[in-house]
């Protein structure tokens, strides 16, 4: 019997059994309150406390530097939010291929005295040239684009809106766990910030974390008992942040190694696709070793993923489309793709247990797929 196959691993990765065994004993006799002073409270402290070292670990930061939130739009809403509540009104520049928990809090920005500037990407979906003249508050630039897995160059971004004088954020959510992290690095040539988050490395939902440069200073979007240096305050997730640190400790193992067999199973895919007709985005530009992105002319994006769910195989549509909203991903008109192209984009994201069998299946579904909405197409007309 087929087995379904899961080729959706930026949207979520399936929770590692090693990371839910970790976290069991505080779903049941492990229960206290992390702030607590008995016996239980101090056993949930401990848990928190080491989840944390082991997150700091994993991205080169120091344990102080880890707040951790509900996940990545939390700690994303933090930090702009957080940092302009500390600032006067001023500019918040963010790339034009952000995720919307960045693009969203920015326009709110923008409605009570914020400029909001969005800075632009080639064709190829990377930040080439940064304007700083105008002298931004902020800045927030992500590390890896969710659909096209480009890379940027946030070190070099960052040193340049450093000597701006704004503090400089990256969403580093997607590439997390895909190719190695150094805060330290980051944070020298003028990253002041940065989201992780624990669903995308085989966590669980509902935990994520901001690594911040304790320089900065930042006003709480949740107020109350002062919990994670007063900057997040809540009864803490103790079994969701334990996840977090395991998936973190295990993401970060064999990195080079995994990374490696994703690009060959990438590679594979690609060419593949290429024969089919295929247009990849973003193709010539660094990316994500997971990660890839195409449409095929003439072929809508959410038809064509409907269908391969049907046979069996979980993939995303790119465009943001609905009854409501039919644009095309803001991702691939930032990078110029024609708006007709853009509608049929597809995204596969490979990940753990993934196979060479499993993409030669999806290949050969694809292909019986486009016969027959080709087929379809040529009826109608």
């Amino acid at each position: 019997m087929f087995a379904p196959v899961y080729l959706d691993h930026n949207a979520t990765t399936p929770l590692d059994p090693r990371v839910l065994e970790g976290m069991l004993p505080y779903l049941r006799e492990q229960y206290g309150n992390a702030s607590s002073r008995h016996e239980y409270g101090r056993a949930a402290r401990r848990a928190v406390d080491e989840a944390r070292q082991r997150v700091a670990f994993a991205v080169g930061a120091h344990p102080t530097e880890v707040v951790f939130a509900s996940g990545g739009s939390e700690a994303n809403n933090l930090f702009l939010k957080g940092a302009a509540a500390s600032l006067k009104p001023g500019t918040v520049a963010v790339s034009a291929i952000e995720h919307p928990c960045v693009r969203e809090p920015a326009k709110q920005l923008a409605r009570v005295g914020w400029r909001m500037r969005e800075i632009a990407v080639d064709a190829n979906c990377r930040v080439t040239s940064a304007d700083f003249s105008d002298r931004p508050a902020l800045v927030s630039i992500m590390l890896a684009n969710n659909e096209t897995g480009v890379v940027q160059d946030v070190a070099t971004l960052a040193s340049q809106a450093k000597s701006a004088g704004a503090w400089f954020h990256t969403d580093a959510v997607q590439a997390f766990g895909k190719r190695a992290i150094d805060f330290r690095v980051l944070n020298a040539a003028g990253v002041n910030a940065m989201t992780l988050s624990a669903h995308k490395i085989g966590g669980p939902k509902g935990a994520g974390a901001l690594v911040v440069d304790k320089r900065v200073e930042l006003q709480p979007l949740i107020a109350g008992g002062g919990h994670e240096r007063g900057l997040r305050s809540g009864t803490e997730n103790v079994a969701a942040i334990v996840g977090f640190g395991l998936a973190a400790e295990l993401a970060t193992a064999r990195l080079d190694e995994r990374a490696a067999e994703l690009v060959a199973l990438r590679k594979e895919l690609e060419a593949g696709l290429l024969k089919q007709g295929a247009t990849i985005f973003a193709g010539a530009a660094e990316r994500l070793p997971n990660t890839s992105y195409f449409a095929i002319p003439g072929i809508d994006g959410e038809t064509l993923v409907g269908r391969l769910d049907r046979a069996g195989f979980a993939v995303a549509a790119g465009a943001a489309c609905s009854s409501a909203n039919p644009e095309p991903s803001h991702v691939l008109l930032a990078m110029g793709v024609d708006p007709q192209l853009a509608r049929g984009a597809v995204r596969v994201s490979l990940g753990a247990g993934n196979t060479s069998a499993q993409v030669r299946n999806f290949l050969t579904a694809l292909e019986s797929t486009l016969l027959q909405l080709r087929g379809m197409t040529a009826l109608a007309s």
